[in-house]
């Protein structure tokens, strides 16, 4: 259960924020001011020994557990043996490994190639690149409240200007911006969705790809609704446009499957995975159709730590984790759980309740409102997030392995808050 031994932040926190003045940019924000000292199942201990019900698992990358064990393991394993070579001067087998798995793993029964990098943002630019390079063509098309990374090309794709565009441009030419399915606002079915963003589109013949979260993340936790997806990729196929899913924050059993795009029986060309793909280690991958993937010449793909021996090991450990507990299922759980109590919140504040498995979120009458519920959490030891265009989403990642009591205390308190 959470325990607050100080207030929040602690003496030691304050302390610690104090000398992070003086060595970290202040460009750098952080949503809670606690140090943390360690973490167990669905709690982050800081150093002022604070234990607070963890319902953001570092941005959805946490989910198989804080630590796990599973991937502790291989982790100490395989930095025993050896942590970096390279993969571009001298490679290993872990790195076949993985991407062995997201082929398995990803939509689609085709022959697939991946590549290894850092991060979703690193996952998303290079989508790009193969896109470019295999269809001749330099137009990307993203969405109204896309969210894709930081890299300059990705803030170009990322709609929300403030904190991620402000000040960063000029931005990367040849991206164009549609409206996509925000079922609360725009009423839409899918297929008129659909329709609307088709007609906003410019000329296919100068468009590499399609770019668009199964379910936006950072734009508010949107579910597009039935029937958009795959009215999107039938249209891409039509046109030899390629359709690229960022599964950055919906994959690896977030939303109660292997991947979001499952929910429809959508099968993208190329995928975009990272977060919650190696249990708390920096990795990202792009998985597609081998024949796209392979139209890059040798050498056009890569990075000094691009698929390093440690994270993959990690996402070996991840992955087997996912599998032994069947967290698609405890995803599946954790939305039986939740959703009927959001959708019973006592709030004239809450506008929409929405998600998919432990991807969740509330959508508030005004960024302030989301404000004073995340920091009124925030004070009683539960972490939760915002999100949204507006800043005005409560958004739950809760990590898939949290217990029941944990889940159902965080809760307690979210309810509090809104009330």
């Amino acid at each position: 259960m959470a325990r607050l031994r100080t207030e929040i932040p602690g003496p030691r926190s304050r302390e610690l924020a104090e000398r992070r003045k003086g060595a970290v940019a202040a460009g750098v924000a952080s949503t809670l001011p606690v140090f943390v000292d360690h973490a167990e199942p669905g709690l982050l201990v800081d150093v002022d020994g604070n234990r607070l019900i963890d319902l953001g698992s570092g941005i959805a990358v946490t989910s198989v557990g804080n630590p796990a064990p599973r991937v502790a393991d291989a982790v100490r394993e395989q930095v025993d043996r050896f942590s970096h070579t390279c993969f571009m001067v001298t490679p290993y087998e872990a790195y076949l490994d993985v991407c062995e798995r997201l082929a398995e793993l990803t939509p689609g029964e085709h022959d697939k190639r991946s590549v290894l990098l850092n991060s979703g943002a690193e996952a998303v630019e290079n989508a790009v690149k193969i896109a470019r390079h295999a269809t001749g063509r330099p137009g990307v098309v993203a969405f109204d409240h896309a969210y894709h990374g930081r890299t300059n090309l990705t803030m170009a794709l990322t709609a929300k200007d403030m904190p991620y565009k402000r000040g960063f441009g000029p931005f990367t030419p040849e991206v164009h911006r549609v409206p996509g399915s925000y079922p609360f606002h725009d009423g839409l079915t899918g297929a008129e969705a659909a329709r609307r963003a088709v007609a906003a589109m410019p000329d296919p013949d100068g468009i590499a790809c399609v770019v668009v979260e199964p379910i936006q993340g950072e734009g508010g936790f949107i579910v597009p609704a039935p029937g958009f997806l795959p009215a999107l990729a039938d249209w891409c196929r039509e046109h030899g446009v390629l359709l690229v899913a960022d599964e950055v924050q919906t994959g690896f059993c977030r939303t109660g499957d292997w991947f979001a795009c499952d929910h429809e029986d959508v099968v993208p060309d190329l995928v975009t995975t990272a977060k919650g793909i190696a249990g708390g280690l920096p990795l990202g991958a792009v998985t597609g159709r081998a024949d796209v993937m392979d139209a890059v010449h040798p050498g056009g793909l890569g990075g000094t730590y691009g698929g390093n021996p440690v994270a993959c090991a990690a996402a070996l450990g991840a992955i087997d984790t996912m599998r032994e507990l069947d967290l698609n299922a405890a995803a599946r759980r954790i939305e039986a759980t939740v959703l009927p109590r959001l959708r019973g919140l006592a709030s004239d504040a809450v506008v929409d309740v929405r998600g998919r498995g432990a991807m969740l979120a509330v959508e508030l009458v005004s960024a302030e409102a989301a404000a004073r519920v995340a920091a009124t959490c925030h004070a009683a030891g539960v972490v939760v997030l915002t999100c949204g265009t507006r800043g005005n989403v409560i958004r739950l990642l809760p990590p898939l392995v949290i217990p029941d009591e944990l889940l159902a205390e965080g809760l307690d308190v979210l309810e509090g808050a809104m009330e």
